[in-house]
């Protein structure tokens, strides 16, 4: 059953890529590398557990803030063209 989750997550990851690549709007591109960055996060969960190794939970965590911290960054960027005081 897991193999079969995990599978289903590896070709719903390759589809934010598409999504990624092709979408129409930066918008759109940005909210496809979240959403796989969100993705990226359970395959990390999936893989510890059932590679039977608890840390793995605590990678996925510190990826998922990394994940949220940098699409903040990416729309702060495309809304106003800089990160901070020029």
């Amino acid at each position: 059953m897991f193999d079969v989750a995990t599978l289903l997550l590896v070709i719903a990851m390759a589809l934010t890529l598409v999504r990624a690549v092709r979408g129409p709007t930066p918008y759109d591109r940005i909210l496809a590398v979240n959403v796989h960055g969100t993705m990226t996060v359970l395959l990390i969960a999936l893989a510890g557990f059932l590679t039977g190794r608890p840390d793995f939970l605590d990678l996925s965590l510190t990826y998922a803030l990394l994940n949220f911290v940098g699409t903040l960054a990416a729309l702060k960027f495309f809304k106003f063209g800089h990160l901070g005081e020029e």
